[in-house]
């Protein structure tokens, strides 16, 4: 079984058991006591707090351990939002920032404060000029990943950083996707992170708050942690997190040239060996080990499945998965093509023949998912074309509007149009994007009955 899923949850990494295991004996006690027990707790708190600021790049004091990632952001947004109250309660963030962030920004506009996202170009990063553009008077905080975890595309975080620092605003950076890689660069305000997504456990999030920087902890009361993460420290886990930071860092540079080589492989072969695919992202300014790419006219729950059966793990932000029938937020803020969509995050150790195995059965995997759905084998012109059509896919799933398009697109001389009724949210990403893929022109939505109308010329 090849796990091609890093970007979710890295597999426990060798040095992160060890430490879990050794602290395990050694860490139970309650490291807020003065008796040897407590403090043997409280040396093995305090030197993990030591080695995850370093690697970090920041004090001791200024970092705390979460009870995970998401904790650490919503902490975070609403500790500064708080802390910086009397400025206003407006939120600046990124089209294309964690669900967590979404939701903090969700929760500020429903108790009356408001938030700006600022949109991203095709590679899924943001104009840091655009960024800077969006701080007003009452701007709070904002609010930018470090890079993405969908597509892998890093940010400008120095840029945008140095713009909130001329504004007067505090950044936030994300930084569970690209911890483990290397060090954030400086100018930020407040950082979070996961410590599973490096080969720590699950269950530890890290936050650090600069010295400075406005800021009051919501939620209970609590003396732990600088009262801003209640409850008692699971310091194995926090112990393991710092440990196995610490070893990947080591291993970082070496490791992400191996794995930026075969990511490299995967972005040069897939398209030739599958037609009709789209990599995206940014093809430089990247995390070394991830690879996102969509497929026309496939179900991206199908293919997940069928690569499943053929012993690889692989994640999507397709809108056709098993846990959701809306477009990946990302993808959608892209302008990119949402079906059919795969994520490969290469964990640390990844062999070179898994991903060679990997493009041997992707193109066969595609071309049996196309078939099923009966997806066109070739776009090619009716000899007799017809007069403008209508396609109705109402009630009909991703990628089916699109696959139907694509059938009678040839049926209708050049210059004329193809309008595709669907109440599928997917269609309004998809049809335009495989419009831009095909060389047709996307005319535009019009309202309908039933769903929209999606106008569509015929250019070539």
């Amino acid at each position: 079984m090849s796990y091609f899923d890093a970007a979710s949850s890295a597999p426990l990494h060798p040095v992160a058991r060890q430490a879990l295991l050794a602290s395990l004996d050694e860490g139970w006690a309650d490291p807020a006591r003065l008796y040897r027990e407590g403090r043997r707790a409280g040396m093995l708190l305090d030197a993990a707090r030591e080695a995850a600021a370093q690697a970090v790049g920041c004090r001791p004091d200024e970092l705390v351990f979460t009870s995970s990632g998401t904790r650490a952001v919503h902490t975070a947004v609403s500790g500064a939002l708080s802390g910086r109250r009397r400025v206003g309660r407006h939120l600046v963030l990124s089209a294309v920032e964690h669900s967590s962030v979404l939701h903090a920004a969700a929760a500020l506009e429903a108790a009356g404060g408001s938030f700006t996202e600022v949109p991203v170009d095709r590679t899924g990063a943001v104009d840091a000029s655009g960024f800077g553009r969006a701080l007003r008077a009452d701007t709070a905080l904002a609010c930018l990943q470090s890079a993405n975890h969908e597509v892998g595309t890093e940010q400008p975080v120095a840029a945008v950083a140095e713009l909130c620092a001329a504004a007067g605003v505090p950044l936030l950076v994300d930084a569970a996707q690209s911890l483990g890689w290397g060090p954030v660069p400086g100018g930020w305000s407040l950082l979070t992170a996961s410590a599973h997504k490096w080969g720590g456990p699950a269950g530890v999030g890290l936050l650090a708050v600069r010295k400075g920087v406005r800021f009051a902890p919501q939620g209970p009361a609590a003396e732990r942690e600088s009262g801003r993460a209640p409850g008692f420290e699971n310091i194995p886990a926090v112990v393991a997190a710092a440990a196995s930071l610490r070893a990947v860092r080591a291993e970082a540079e070496a490791e992400a040239a191996r794995l930026r080589a075969l990511v490299d492989r995967i972005r040069a072969e897939v398209p030739r060996l599958v037609p009709d695919v789209e990599v995206v992202g940014d093809p430089e300014r990247r995390l070394p080990h991830l690879v996102t790419f969509s497929c026309l006219y496939v179900d991206g729950e199908t293919l997940l499945h069928e690569l499943d059966r053929a012993d690889f793990s692989v994640s999507s932000g397709s809108s056709c998965t098993s846990s959701t029938l809306t477009p990946s937020h990302v993808l959608k803020a892209m302008g990119v093509l949402t079906e059919g969509n795969v994520r490969v995050s290469l964990p640390t150790g990844t062999a070179a023949a898994e991903v060679d195995r990997f493009l041997e059965v992707l193109p066969g995997v595609v071309a049996e998912v196309r078939l099923r759905l009966g997806a066109p084998a070739a776009p090619a012109p009716s000899p007799a074309p017809s007069a403008s059509l209508v396609v109705d896919s109402l009630g009909r799933r991703c990628p089916v509007p699109v696959i139907e398009l694509a059938k009678v697109i040839g049926e209708v001389p050049v210059g004329a149009t193809v309008t595709v009724l669907a109440d599928d949210e997917a269609a309004r990403l998809d049809i335009p994007a495989w419009c831009e893929m095909r060389e047709q022109e996307y005319v535009g939505e019009e309202p309908a009955d039933r769903g929209s109308a999606y106008v569509v010329r015929r250019l070539t």
